[in-house]
């Protein structure tokens, strides 16, 4: 009968260890680092620029972005457009982030759009960002407004 009960209690354990072995969080896995927004003056729109890292060993992907700060918030690219100057599009499957790497939000590329300004940001200050990401779940990320750089 011992053996019964150490057996089940096996089998308990093995079904509970999923529970506590899901997903990563993302504390565990994705760091953001060198993280700025510009606002030029008198425009409606801004961009922030970042560094995603992913020290996870599966791939993620970066899938949404909110801010309070505009009306619309979207992960956005430039692509050259068919007479050959750049366009900033909207990227709505987000931008991967390979496991032990980075990605790079930055200027003339991937990066975070602030559409319809609810106010400008003073140079200083700092917006604050929820990224979502596909596996490791939310970031709170607060990006300080350096327009200059």
């Amino acid at each position: 009968m011992t053996y019964l009960k150490s057996g089940l209690a096996a089998v308990a354990v093995a079904a509970l260890f999923p529970i506590f072995s899901g997903p990563a969080l993302a504390a565990d896995t994705i760091t953001v680092t060198d993280a700025y927004a510009r606002f030029m003056p008198g425009a409606k729109a801004g961009a922030a620029f970042m560094t995603i890292e992913n020290s996870g060993d599966a791939d993620d992907q970066l899938v949404d972005v909110a801010s309070d700060i505009a009306m619309k918030v979207e992960l956005h690219t430039h692509k050259a457009g068919t007479d050959g100057t750049m366009q900033m599009i909207h990227v709505p499957e987000g931008f991967p982030i390979p496991a032990h790497g980075q990605h790079m939000l930055q200027r003339g590329g991937d990066h975070v759009m602030f559409m319809g300004l609810n106010e400008r940001p003073a140079e200083g200050a700092t917006v604050h960002l929820t990224l979502t990401f596909e596996k490791a779940g939310t970031v709170e990320v607060d990006v300080p407004v350096d327009s200059a750089r």
